[in-house]
């Protein structure tokens, strides 16, 4: 593979320092040995092998050892791709559906500081939403399969999580005895999956609050306080949840390499510099594809 001009492990040994010491308040140690695995992937820092031919002896030139790092973006380019494959030859023979659940911006901060705990609400309530919807006799009265996709920045490089479904048109009859297919201009209300998603999401939240699973950092210190954590979650119940629901554009095929391939790639850095660093990215709203 042709290695880009310039890659994101540049831009971490550029501004990576400077960007860890604004940070402060939230990094971890955590980040800061996935910054500096990147940093040093492919790189003398971590040592080289040479291959030679056993045949004829030739010595291709040193190649430098991979972090394997599973955050690094180009020592996951092969796991990434052995997914894909595995996931391809799931696919059914039918019609698929692109289904995205999104939380919104107000929960940033609280998700930034507790990623394990509401991430992994993320996938159980969007999940349950799914398939309750989905078993309803009044909607498609079926057990369907998917797979998701966790995203936790939008293609503007900003805190944005979401999931990505893949979802076939139909499922398994409630008996187990037949295929149910569902409309071609139809599958599920995105208003019932909206309400559902944020009523499993939210009230999930208020028990892991009771539990004391969320930690809170000095920035969200009064967030931990019970009257106050409930009146700040009042207003999720107001506000309109997103949730993206259309046919696939290109087939299941593409939203398998868009859900994966969405992320940054190890090289959309344009231009590294210590006081100014610039990336490609691409407005969602200038796609047909979410976030």
């Amino acid at each position: 593979m042709t290695r880009p001009p310039l890659e994101i492990a540049d831009l971490i040994r550029t501004a990576g320092a400077a960007f860890v010491e604004r940070n402060r308040q939230w990094i971890r140690w955590q980040h800061v040995k996935v910054l500096r695995a990147i940093a040093r992937c492919r790189t003398a820092a971590l040592g080289g092998h040479l291959d030679e031919c056993v045949g004829c002896g030739h010595r291709a030139p040193i190649s430098y050892n991979s972090c394997r790092d599973r955050h690094c973006p180009k020592c996951q380019t092969a796991a990434r791709e052995r997914w894909i494959a595995a996931r391809r030859r799931e696919l059914l023979p039918t019609r698929y559906l692109h289904v995205v659940f999104t939380l919104p911006h107000r929960l940033v901060p609280l998700v930034l500081q507790n990623k394990k705990v509401l991430y992994d609400l993320l996938f159980r309530t969007s999940a349950e939403t799914l398939l309750e919807v989905a078993r309803n006799p009044r909607r498609l009265g079926a057990e369907i399969g998917f797979f998701s996709v966790l995203h936790t920045w939008s293609q503007k490089l900003s805190a944005h999580p979401h999931v990505h479904c893949v979802v076939p048109a139909g499922g398994l009859s409630l008996d187990h005895t037949r295929w149910v297919r569902s409309p071609d201009n139809y599958f599920l209300p995105k208003e019932v999956l909206r309400e559902v998603f944020r009523g499993k999401f939210v009230d999930a939240l208020k028990q892991a609050f009771q539990k004391g699973e969320l930690p809170f950092p000095e920035n969200l210190k009064l967030l931990s306080q019970p009257k106050i954590f409930a009146a700040w979650l009042r207003p999720l119940y107001r506000q309109d949840w997103v949730v993206y629901l259309k046919p696939p554009f290109g087939g299941p095929q593409y939203v398998l390499h868009y859900a994966l391939s969405n992320a940054a790639s190890p090289g959309p850095v344009e231009q590294p510099n210590p006081r100014k660093s610039i990336a490609s990215t691409r407005n969602p709203s200038d796609a047909r594809a979410p976030a």
